[in-house]
């Protein structure tokens, strides 16, 4: 049997991973994305460990509204990227500081 500690625990290292992530790669957008993406996996982690060992439901139906709005914000998020790489060649952070009509 896998205990709750367990559950926490690797969701306390992908929560970890991706704020380093964060931290250590403020270049590229597409990663950064991917980064918090990584940080809502981890959150989803600990709500379904809850909701298990508690044996409610509430936590496992969160979380699916939670990935609904993970994947739409990953869609446009991913459909302005291109945007932005096709005006500027690039999906560089510094480069794409100036925002301008």
């Amino acid at each position: 049997m896998i205990a709750l500690s367990d559950y926490l625990i690797v969701a306390a290292i992908l929560f970890s991973v991706s704020v380093a992530g964060i931290f250590l790669n403020r270049k590229n957008v597409l990663l950064l994305l991917m980064c918090i993406e990584l940080m809502l996996l981890a959150v989803n982690i600990n709500f379904i460990a809850f909701s298990h060992f508690l044996g409610d439901v509430a936590g496992q139906i969160f979380v699916f509204f939670i990935l609904t709005v993970a994947a739409a914000e990953a869609a446009i998020g991913l459909a302005i990227l291109v945007v932005l790489f096709r005006s500027r060649r690039t999906i560089n952070v510094a480069d794409l500081d100036a925002l301008k009509g």
